[in-house]
This record gives structure tokens, sequence and C-alpha cells, in this order.
């Protein structure tokens, strides 16, 4: 796949990473170019990011997020589009309303906002990672996050996304009445 990483934070720096380890063809979008970015990809501007990507990941601050969907919109059409932005304190955390209104033709999927980047970067055996997706995103999306080392866990379409985003205060807690580490995840038994 083509990816787009929009962010060169943990996140976005540590799934990218990952991606371009598993054989994928990945380019970073931010602020500032570089020849080296993380994991040895490409920074570049977020459109050339976008131009010819597959998949777009969503991984700026939440706070961010909906006015870069907007100012991209074109450049979104038709994609598949993975929120992985938290804008907590907000109505929603995340941007799912905001792709609707500017790329209605994208395909949207929320993962990867629920646990900390250090379990995508090593994850805890057996882990499984909770997302929605609408039908034309999903495949993909599982394909992604099994390159990250977990499992995936699908739970609905993208009018799921409140659903997904609702294991986050329940990471968050954990963390913390676990002393602050965030070398922690969730399991489905089945």
């Amino acid at each position: 796949m083509r990816i787009a990483v929009i962010g060169t934070g943990n996140i976005g720096g540590a799934l990218g990473t990952k991606w371009r380890a598993a054989g994928h063809d990945v380019t970073f979008g931010g602020r500032a170019a570089s020849a080296d970015g993380p994991g040895g990809a490409p920074v570049v501007a977020v459109p050339d990011a976008l131009a010819g990507a597959d998949v777009v990941l969503l991984a700026v601050p939440g706070k961010a997020a909906a006015d870069l969907v907007n100012s991209n919109a074109d450049a979104l059409a038709g994609k598949i589009i993975i929120d992985a932005t938290n804008n907590i304190g907000a109505p929603a955390v995340n941007c799912l309303a905001a792709v609707a209104a500017s790329a209605p033709d994208a395909h949207y999927a929320r993962a990867f906002n629920t646990l900390g980047f250090e379990n995508f970067v090593s994850p805890p055996a057996g882990a499984c990672l909770f997302f929605a997706a609408d039908p034309g995103a999903r495949s993909a999306v599982e394909e992604l996050i099994t390159a990250t080392g977990l499992e995936p866990a699908y739970v609905g379409d993208s009018n799921a996304a409140g659903i997904v985003d609702g294991a986050l205060p329940l990471w968050f807690s954990l963390v913390q009445q676990s002393g602050g580490n965030r070398k922690l995840a969730f399991r489905v038994l089945r």
C-alpha cells in the first residue's frame, strides 16, 4: 500500500516505521521537509504526501485534525482515512464529522487512538486493537493493524467510532492505576 502518515510524532512515527518495515510505501506529511524521517521514510509537505497515497493516517493533534481535513478535502477524496487523533475535551474526540463533511467519498476508519505508541513499537503478546471502519476500508485497516503485531478487533462501521473511543478513557484509567505503565493493552478472549 502507498501510505501517507500525516504527523511525525510518537504515533505517526511508530506506525509509519512499522508499516515501512512490513514493505509498504510510506511517506510522512509534516510541517518541515526532511529526507530522513521516522524509520528512514521521507517527510514532505502534506499535499505532496497525500498526492500518491491509497491510505492516509491522521496522526496529528486532535485540535488540528478538522482544519487539516478541510484544507486537503480534494486530495482526500476516495482515499482510506485512518483517524488516530484524539481531540480531548471536545464533544467528539474523533474527526469523523470533519471527514464526512469535507471528504464524503473517503473511506473512514477509527483506529490507533486507544493505546500508547509503546504498544505499536513493541506490542504485548496477544494484544488486540479495537477499530471501526467503512466496508471499503476494513481489509486494509486489518492488514495494517496486523503489521504492527496487534490483532484487529472490529467493532463496526464508521458509525461505531464512538465505541472505539470508549476504550480510550478505560486505557488511561488502567495506566494510571498501574503506576503510569503505558505498556498495557486489551485482549479479546473467545
